[in-house]
Parts: C-alpha cells; structure tokens; sequence
C-alpha cells in the first residue's frame, strides 16, 4: 500500500500521466476474450491486487505479491497523502448525485483535500465519440493532478488506456464502485471476509441478479485459467 501510494504521489507531482489497474478474479477472466481491456492491462503503469486468489497464486506460482492494495481500501489512504502534498484529484464516475455526496463525504474527512472536479456521465457515453470527448474536455479542463475513474470494468480501464494515449497528463485510477462506498449507496464487505477471499459472497448476496452470472458462472473461468498458468514454464509466465 505505502509504495503504491508513493508511486503514484510521485507521478502526479512529475506531470507524467500514466494509470492504476486492480486485477481480480473477473477481470483476469474478462482480459482472456477483450483484446482491449487486455491491452489496457499491459500497458499499465501499476497494477496492484485486488483479491486474495490473485496473491493466493502468485505465491504458488513462486512469484508472490507482498499484498492485496484493492482499489476500495487504497483511495481514502491515497487522498490522505494527496492532500497533504496539496494535490487535486477528480471524481469520475456513479450516478449522478452520488459523486457529489462523495465529494462532501472525504472532504468532511480529510481537511485541506482539492477535489478539483466532480462528473457523472450518462450510462453509453462512450458509444458516443462526441460524448466522450465532451466528458474528455471536462476533465482536461480541471485540471486535476489525480482521477478516481469509476465506471467499472472493463469500461473504465479502456477508457483511461484510451485517454492515456491521446496525452492525458493526470494520473488515472479505476476504481471501480469505491464512490458507490464512499457515499454510502453500497456497503462493503466486513474486513475479515476481504482477508479470507469471501468479499464476493458477501456481494453476491447483496446483489444476486445482477452479479450471479458473473461469480456463478463467467468467473468459474478463472480456474482453467490459474491451471493452465500453473503448468506454463515458469519463464514464460514471468515474461507474459
């Protein structure tokens, strides 16, 4: 956690842009069939876990990760030393309302934090080149040193790869639902289910229909997946 946030406190200060990825269990599965969110993933400037069977195997596979820094548990930390660094970062993302009741929330939590902006754009934005480019524009025109993007995946991390190579100076993280949990419109899972890999269950449980299919069935995928790495030379593993 401490060096994720040190890196990126460093590349917000140096104006160099570049972007965050939290791979878990689904987004491993979604990256074996979406050639673009795989390509945002290997053009990452750092990608850190977020999930316990994402360490779980790299430990069996001798190459262990010091620790899980998901995306929820990194942006209150992150936003901490942003303020104190007098950096000012942008909520992307959620429905409309909830990043501005996210906005109040962390700036009733951290004094001195800069949010520079607030957006919630409208679900299919993206399908829409002038859309996109007009919440592009808006972004640009904050000028914020840090981007919390959370439009789930795998749109956001295309998104942000898109950005990032039309020039985009900021720092961009994908987020996923941490607005949704900061403003209260979702509840995390307890700290000791997050610790032993049950965080999803305690999703699923929240929210059957819309996420049955995708840890019931699309992320039973990810087994194959862990075996066939499991049973790759390890050379090849490392260099992929």
């Amino acid at each position: 956690m401490e060096q994720a946030i040190g890196l990126i406190e460093r590349l917000a200060k140096d104006h160099r842009g570049g972007y965050v990825v939290t791979p878990n269990v689904d987004h491993v599965v979604m990256a074996e069939q979406n050639e673009e969110f795989l390509a945002a993933y290997v053009d990452a400037t750092l990608s850190l876990a977020d999930g316990m069977p994402i360490l779980w195997l790299s430990r069996l596979l001798g190459y262990p990760l010091q620790e899980k820094v998901s995306g929820s548990d990194l942006v209150r930390p992150l936003l901490r030393r942003v303020a104190s660094s007098g950096l000012s970062v942008y909520l992307l993302g959620a429905a409309p309302g909830v990043g501005l009741r996210a906005a109040e929330v962390l700036k009733g939590e951290i004094p001195g934090l800069r949010i520079a902006g607030v957006d919630s754009p409208p679900i299919g934005f993206e399908k829409d080149p002038e859309a996109e480019e007009a919440v592009y524009s808006k972004m640009l025109g904050a000028n914020p040193d840090i981007v919390l993007v959370a439009l789930g995946a795998p749109k956001q991390e295309i998104m942000i790869h898109r950005w990032r190579e039309k020039g985009a100076p900021q720092v961009m993280l994908g987020i996923g639902a941490s607005i949704d949990f900061i403003a209260g419109i979702s509840k995390r899972a307890p700290l000791w289910m997050s610790n032993i890999g049950a965080e999803w269950l305690f999703r699923l449980a929240h929210d059957p229909i819309r996420l049955g299919k995708r840890y019931l069935v699309r992320d039973l995928k990810f087994f194959r997946i862990a075996y066939r790495t499991l049973r790759a030379p390890r050379d090849s593993v490392v260099s992929s």
